[in-house]
């Protein structure tokens, strides 16, 4: 089943561009909330890494999420989209010295540490500012995601976060800093997280660590479990929105929190990728010796994530549905490993037909590139071509 797309409008757009549909974004969004809301406590960051687009930044804005940061950029993006300072974290593992002033600038509500040295450099510099930072410590749980190497994140063999063994020490000098205030323990295993097994784990590590510090007389105000949701890439159209429902019971089933404590997630591909789509034409139809090549005008520096980590999206010939037939697709972009897909099966194609490749609101036109000099793609959105 092929999603209608305004094709007749699309003659006016030059490809290829991405294709945002507004009215999937809000069902994701209303689901978002209405699933979250079920429980008390339970806050919500959008992961702006995602996506960046100032359009859908408001939107989500206006839905009442907060925002995850990983660099200064984006929390200046988010501050620009309307996002209040007290709704902004800021993640990262490398943060500049001009990154942590435009945070404490902005009195955003909270720093994840992920080192004893950034720690160092947040409280020197909330000094010389005759500021108090609000931090979290990112604790590296060790728990395995089940996921492409690529994007796990929470083994110690990782760059991100503090080892455990690690955890009390850097607790300690917070404790001893004048210029930060430790509010909770940040956590993020990874991301296109498909079963719930590794949130459920995820869960009794921190209730683990919760028992620790509370026999210490630590107690803590915010655990923050990161996002990690997974989308379902093989059928878009079936699954358009993540099963938030069991994403959420799952913590609050397994997760003991305590009384007034603050629970926080960080949604990234989960909100934003099912409702992007990247738009292209078919510059040619190549025949090899023993292969057919469908040649796009969209490459690699469109939509890296197949040439980064052997992703594969959805491929949708949107101007034919004559018989299938079997061809690799192809960009233009002078690389063996600018290819979209290899032995797809789609409906007879010709030059200038239109094609969709799905699930790519995330991850997609943020990450894009010139190389090659090409042009950025640019954002289209649905309900401007009404």
């Amino acid at each position: 089943m092929k999603t209608n797309f305004p094709i007749d409008k699309f003659k006016e757009i030059r490809t290829p561009f991405y294709y945002y549909d507004v009215e999937l974004l809000q069902k994701t969004l209303d689901t978002i909330n209405s699933e979250s809301q079920k429980y008390e406590n339970y806050h919500v960051h959008y992961a702006v890494k995602a996506n960046a687009n100032e359009k859908i930044l408001k939107q989500i804005n206006k839905n009442g999420l907060g925002c995850d940061c990983v660099s200064g950029g984006e929390v200046q993006a988010c501050l620009d989209a309307g996002f209040t300072s007290n709704k902004i974290v800021f993640a990262g593992v490398g943060k500049a010295d001009w990154e942590i002033n435009l945070g404490l600038d902005a009195e955003i509500f909270c720093f994840n540490v992920e080192s004893i040295p950034e720690l160092e450099v947040i409280n020197e510099l909330a000094k010389a500012k005759n500021k108090v930072a609000k931090i979290a410590l990112r604790v590296n749980p060790n728990v395995d995601a089940h996921t492409h190497h690529y994007i796990t994140t929470g083994l110690n063999e990782n760059k991100f976060g503090i080892n455990m063994e690690q955890l009390d020490d850097v607790i300690n000098e917070a404790a001893n800093m004048e210029n930060v205030e430790f509010i909770g323990l940040h956590f993020h295993i990874g991301s296109q997280i498909e079963e719930m097994e590794p949130f459920m784990n995820l869960s009794n590590r921190i209730n683990e660590l919760q028992e620790k510090f509370e026999a210490k007389g630590i107690n803590i105000k915010v655990i923050n479990v990161g996002g990690g949701l997974g989308v379902d890439y093989v059928t878009p159209d079936e699954n358009q929105i993540p099963d938030f429902k069991s994403y959420f019971a799952t913590f609050n089933k397994y997760l003991k929190l305590r009384p007034d404590q603050e629970l926080h997630f960080e949604l990234g591909r989960a909100v934003v990728c099912q409702a992007g789509s990247l738009i292209s034409k078919a510059l040619y139809v190549k025949e090899g010796a023993s292969k057919k090549f469908v040649i796009l005008d969209a490459g690699m520096s469109d939509l890296i994530r197949p040439a980064l980590y052997e992703a594969h999206h959805v491929i949708q010939n949107l101007s034919s549905d004559q018989e299938l037939e079997t061809y690799d697709v192809v960009g233009p972009i002078c690389e063996s490993s600018d290819c979209f897909g290899k032995d797809e099966k789609l409906n007879k194609t010709k030059r200038g037909d239109y094609f969709a490749l799905r699930s790519a609101g995330a991850y997609g036109q943020i990450m894009a590139c010139q190389y090659n000099c090409r042009t950025l793609p640019v954002g289209i959105y649905s309900d401007e071509l009404i």
